[in-house]
């Protein structure tokens, strides 16, 4: 469980230095971005019951960093026109719900039992993906949004 940590905290790591690697593109950067984030779900699925604990600890950490990205994403917002902080303002309030919800599956699966804990553990999972996703497609948008 120290190596799925500690693979985590790379990918973290990775994420936030392919966010500032200026001489790859967007779309390259996101190509990998969600190479890494499909490695990472895939390490995620393989929790059973008794790493309940672990996998906690560990979307808790993700869910920090996609929290982390809504808060650089509103901050990128914030310094663009008033026609793009118009239009980002609902779809930024739409990824906070949408985090919002992860939270409310993550506290979902500590109270998960054995016999629950595949479709919890799958629920949370669906909500990291989903919201995943979502920040992906609008750190897309404003890339083409706000020119660098």
């Amino acid at each position: 469980m120290k190596n799925k940590t500690l693979f985590l905290t790379l990918l973290s790591i990775t994420v936030i230095a392919v966010g500032c690697n200026k001489e790859q593109s967007t779309s390259q950067q996101m190509d990998k971005v969600q190479t890494e984030t499909k490695q990472a779900a895939q390490d995620m699925k393989d929790y059973t019951f008794a790493q309940k604990a672990e996998f906690v600890k560990t979307m808790q950490g993700q869910l920090d960093a996609l929290n982390k990205d809504l808060d650089q994403l509103s901050a990128k917002i914030d310094n663009a026109s008033d026609a793009v902080k118009a239009e980002a303002k609902p779809k930024l309030q739409a990824l906070r719900d949408q985090a919002a919800q992860l939270n409310k599956q993550l506290e979902e699966t500590k109270d998960a039992t054995e016999s629950t804990w595949d479709s919890v553990k799958a629920g949370c999972q669906k909500a990291y993906d989903a919201t995943k996703d979502g920040i992906n497609s609008a750190r897309q948008w404003v890339s083409d949004k706000i020119a660098p």
